[in-house]
């Protein structure tokens, strides 16, 4: 997220002072990405020692005022006109956290995606449900048209993480059935040559995949003694 960028944009139509475009980053995003003040004024003094923006002044109530500068507009045009680098792309912590997993002691990966799983599927119907609020009337200012759009994207983003959490338990699923044919083929070839099958013959899941638990004695198909 460039607060930098964000905070250019939002000059560009006059000047402002730093809780106001702290107030009008949040309505513009729907507070997806709260900023304190904090924040604002360290960037609008990075900007400022950049040549981006000025102080001009102060309004009635003493807040002192910036406004953005002609190399703050060519900034904020480059910044419009350039796609989003997505060669170095951020730190995931999720993607972190599976390849960690992998192979780690005593965690069961098949665990650790369906308890993501379920919260990702929450987070999913919460914004569906803020979307559904937000377009019972059409939208009524650019405010009310950007949060709609960032709504969205939360929709599409949780809905592609919920489609890859599936496509990790499909590959280890994979994997594991491609382990015990490996394993049954091995079997054959030591019985072939003659050797006595090893003890447990069956095959060890892969790093990180616990093998299913055994049926309980006395229990039929429907879970009932």
């Amino acid at each position: 997220m460039s607060i930098r960028h964000g905070l250019l944009a939002l000059l560009e139509p006059g000047p402002r002072y730093g809780s106001q475009l702290r107030t009008e980053f949040e309505s513009r995003t729907g507070a997806t990405w709260p900023l304190n003040v904090g924040q604002v004024y360290t960037t609008l003094n990075r900007l400022e020692r950049d040549g981006m923006v000025v102080q001009d002044g102060e309004d009635d109530a003493g807040h002192a005022l910036y406004v953005i500068t002609d190399a703050g507009r060519d900034e904020l045009r480059n910044w419009f006109r350039s796609p989003v680098d997505r060669r170095s792309p951020p730190r995931d912590e999720l993607a972190i956290k599976l390849a960690m997993a992998v192979g780690a002691p005593g965690i069961d990966i098949r665990e650790v995606i369906q308890s993501q799983r379920h919260h990702t599927v929450q987070a999913m119907q919460d914004y569906t449900r803020l979307k559904a609020q937000a377009t019972d009337v059409s939208p009524e200012n650019r405010d009310d048209v950007a949060w709609l759009l960032v709504l969205e994207q939360l929709i599409f983003q949780t809905e592609a993480e919920a489609r890859w959490l599936d496509h990790c338990e499909a590959r280890l699923v994979r994997l594991s059935l491609t382990a015990a044919q490996k394993e049954k083929q091995k079997e054959k070839q030591r019985e072939s040559e003659g050797e006595e099958p090893a003890a447990g013959a069956d095959a060890p899941p892969p790093p990180g995949v616990r093998p299913a638990p055994a049926p309980r004695a006395g229990l039929g198909r429907s879970g009932r003694r």
